[in-house]
This record gives structure tokens, C-alpha cells and sequence, in this order.
């Protein structure tokens, strides 16, 4: 993201502080439970068939996103894509796999990527979760909420904003994949936009989407939201 350097009183050029840094926030791809149960950080959950094909897919699509900018890229030529993140769970490490194996890269856990801890509504179907008189606080006032035994959206949320800045403070001007769960990256975006936690549901992030937010010493700049096809948005303008 290009920042105009600002101008003292003496005409003289300000430091405009570290380059941005781009992170793609990637949602893993459907598992045999998605949209049927509330997984949560349960192990053994894998991604289906057509999970393994959303990340395949988008493997591609970023491999050809970040080949088509080296020739432009700030850095001299390198790649554009400088490391690729997941949460320690099965489905967002074996999301992150081909799209690391496609940059020639290595796949780096990180826990602050993880999932909500849903506590003992984890594992639960959300058809019978919805029919609980806490679910309108989740929808509506999620910012007062507290899973059972589990965490808060308001402690999600300060841990995917610190993880996610961190991420961006350890690779100044470069780009990065973090591939994470849908709440987290919500979370995430409605931060980026000054949004109130309690709207965030209203965000909506698909399996194996991308969603792109800058980080930059003027704050964050959400540049595109639950991407599922082309990625030419991908470049701030």
C-alpha cells in the first residue's frame, strides 16, 4: 500500500513510519460438519473432499496472484508472498498445506489463529443450538457473551487483532497468508473497520475465501472481504 511520507513545517519529508504490510486472511476449506456443528478446537476434524479441492484451487489462484507481482514487488523481485500461517487445527493446516507447497514455502503454526473456544457447546449441532435462548445474545450482543467454559468474543477478538498485527509487525512491507476460522476473521475485519463487535455477524466469510486487510503505521485498510474468485482487488489503490 503506497502512504504519500507527510511534510513538517520546514518543508522537510516525515517519516511515514514502517511499509505495510498486506496479511490474507483465508478461511479453511469445508469439512464434513460445516454448517451442521459448532467443531470449535475439537482435534480430528479433517477437510472433506471438497475442502481439499477449495484449497487446491486457491493454491493456484494465489501462486498465480503472487508470480503475476514479482516483477514489481518492493522487494527486489522476491516473491510476494513471504511466509503462510494456519491455526494448529487438522482442517486449517491441511488448508494451508497446498498453498505453501504452491509458494515453496513451509507452513508456520501459530495459536492465535485458532478457533473460538466454544466450551461445552462445542461439538454441538447448531440446528438445536439455535433453538437456545442464549443463541440471540450470540447473534445480536455477542460482545456480552461468553461461551460455557470456553472463551469470549471479546477475548477472541483482542487475541486474532493481536496475532494478526504481530504477524504484520514480523513482516513489514511484505504479504502474508494466515489461514484461520470464520468468527476469528470476522472479528478481525470488524476491528479493521472501527466496526462494533456486535455487528460483526453480519460479516459473512466463506470456506476457502480470501480476505485481504493492510496493515499500516495509519492503521489497518480493509482491502477486500470474503473473495472467492479473482484476486486483482488484492493490490491497494
Amino acid at each position: 500500500m503506497a502512504i504519500t511520507p507527510r511534510r513538517t513545517t520546514s518543508g522537510k519529508r516525515a517519516s511515514s513510519g514502517p511499509p505495510s504490510t498486506l496479511v490474507l486472511l483465508v478461511r479453511h476449506g469445508t469439512t464434513p460438519s460445516t454448517g451442521k456443528v459448532l467443531p470449535g478446537r475439537a482435534p480430528g476434524l479433517h477437510l472433506a473432499d471438497s475442502g481439499r479441492t477449495q484449497a487446491d484451487t486457491l493454491a493456484r489462484r494465489l501462486s498465480d496472484w503472487a508470480s503475476a507481482g514479482t516483477e514489481t514487488a518492493a522487494d527486489g523481485g522476491k516473491p510476494r508472498i513471504a511466509a503462510v500461517y494456519a491455526s494448529p487445527l487438522e482442517r486449517t493446516r491441511e488448508t494451508a498445506a497446498p498453498i505453501a507447497s504452491a509458494l515453496g514455502l513451509r507452513v508456520k503454526v501459530d495459536r492465535g489463529l485458532v478457533e473460538c473456544d466454544f466450551g461445552e457447546w462445542t461439538g454441538a449441532e447448531l440446528k438445536k443450538l439455535m433453538k437456545l435462548p442464549e443463541w440471540t445474545t450470540v447473534q445480536r450482543y455477542p460482545s456480552g457473551f461468553c461461551f460455557p467454559g470456553g472463551e469470549s468474543f471479546r477475548a477472541m477478538q483482542t487475541r486474532i487483532v493481536t496475532t494478526v498485527c504481530a504477524l504484520a509487525g514480523s513482516h513489514p512491507g511484505q504479504t502474508v497468508v494466515a489461514v484461520s476460522h470464520a468468527d476469528p476473521i470476522k472479528a478481525a475485519v470488524a476491528d479493521a473497520l472501527g466496526s462494533h463487535l456486535d455487528l460483526f455477524q453480519r460479516i459473512v466469510i466463506s470456506p476457502c475465501s480470501v480476505t485481504a486487510i493492510s496493515y499500516g503505521p495509519n492503521g489497518p485498510t480493509v482491502v477486500t472481504v470474503n473473495s472467492t474468485s479473482s484476486l486483482t482487488e488484492l493490490v491497494p489503490s
